[in-house]
C-alpha cells in the first residue's frame, strides 16, 4: 500500500485564506483540486479555451466539481466559483497537435509536438490576474517534473521564477503551489485515494479527461483515452505502478 508519506501528502490545518486552481478537467488538475479543497478555506477554478484539439476536457470541468462536492460536505461548502477565460490567440499562433490535427512526433527542438510553447507562463498570469480579483493569494496548478514530456514550463524553475514575477508585477504576495511536482502518475493516483477514498479514485478514473486527442470512446481500466498518446502512456503506466503497489503487503 502506498504510504501518505510517499506521495508528499501531510496533514494540515486548513488555512482561511482562499485558493485559485488551475482546473482542465484532468486527472492532473482533479487531484490538485482535492489537494486544495483540504487546505484552504475558499477555492475556486478557472479553465482556459485555447482552441485545444481535446476540448472534451472543459467538457467534464462542471461533472468533476459536482462529484467532488458531494465527496464531502466540507469539500462543498469550500468549492467556490468556477471561472472559463477564453485565449483563442493561443491557438493561432501554436502549431501543435494540441491545436491543429497533426502527427504526435519529436520537433527539431528536440520537443514533442504536443508542447504548446509558453501556453503555461500565459496561463499563470491570467490567473494571477484573476486572484487578484477575487481575492487569493494561492495559486494551484498541477505541473509535474518527474512524469513528463520535458515541456520547459512544467519545470519547478519556470513556476519559482512565475511566482517571483507574480509578486512583483502584482505588487502582492502570490504563492503558487504544484504538490504534483515531484510525483510520478502512479503517485497521483495514490494521492487521489488518500485525499477522498475509493469516490475521488473512481471519480478521476471515470469522469476526467486527459486524452490529447480527445478520445472518449475508448474505456480502460485508467480511464478514457486513445491509449497511444503520450498522456494515455504515461496514466497507464501509473496506474499499473499504483495497483502493484497496492497490492504489495
Amino acid at each position: 500500500m502506498v504510504l501518505v508519506a510517499e506521495v508528499g501528502l501531510k496533514p494540515l490545518p486548513t488555512s482561511t485564506d482562499s485558493a485559485l486552481v488551475l482546473f482542465s478537467g484532468g486527472q492532473d488538475s482533479t487531484v490538485c483540486l482535492a489537494w486544495a479543497l483540504e487546505r484552504f478555506a475558499r477555492v475556486e477554478t478557472v479553465g482556459f479555451d485555447y482552441g485545444q484539439r481535446h476540448a472534451v476536457e472543459l467538457e467534464v470541468r462542471p461533472r468533476l466539481r459536482d462529484g467532488l462536492a458531494a465527496l464531502r460536505a466540507d469539500w462543498k461548502a469550500r468549492l467556490g466559483d468556477d471561472h472559463m477565460i477564453k485565449l483563442d490567440a493561443l491557438a493561432a499562433i501554436s502549431d501543435t497537435v494540441l491545436t491543429r490535427e497533426t502527427a504526435i512526433e519529436i520537433a527539431g527542438s528536440g520537443l514533442p509536438t504536443t508542447f504548446v510553447p509558453g501556453h503555461n507562463l500565459i496561463f499563470f498570469c491570467f490567473a494571477g490576474a484573476l486572484a487578484y480579483r477575487r481575492g487569493a493569494r494561492h495559486i494551484v496548478a498541477g505541473m509535474c517534473e518527474t512524469d513528463y514530456s520535458g515541456y520547459p514550463d512544467c519545470r519547478d524553475d519556470t513556476v519559482k521564477a512565475m511566482q517571483v514575477a507574480l509578486t512583483l508585477g502584482l505588487d502582492k504576495r502570490v504563492t503558487l503551489h504544484t504538490p504534483l511536482m515531484w510525483i510520478d502518475k502512479a503517485a497521483t493516483f495514490a494521492m487521489a485515494e488518500t485525499l477522498g477514498g475509493a469516490g475521488l479514485l473512481d471519480l478521476v478514473i471515470e469522469d476526467r479527461h486527459s486524452c490529447y486527442v480527445g478520445d472518449r470512446a475508448d474505456r480502460h481500466a485508467w480511464g478514457y483515452g486513445c491509449g497511444d498518446c503520450p498522456a494515455c502512456i504515461l496514466r497507464a503506466k501509473g496506474f499499473e505502478t499504483f495497483k502493484s503497489k497496492r497490492r504489495t503487503p
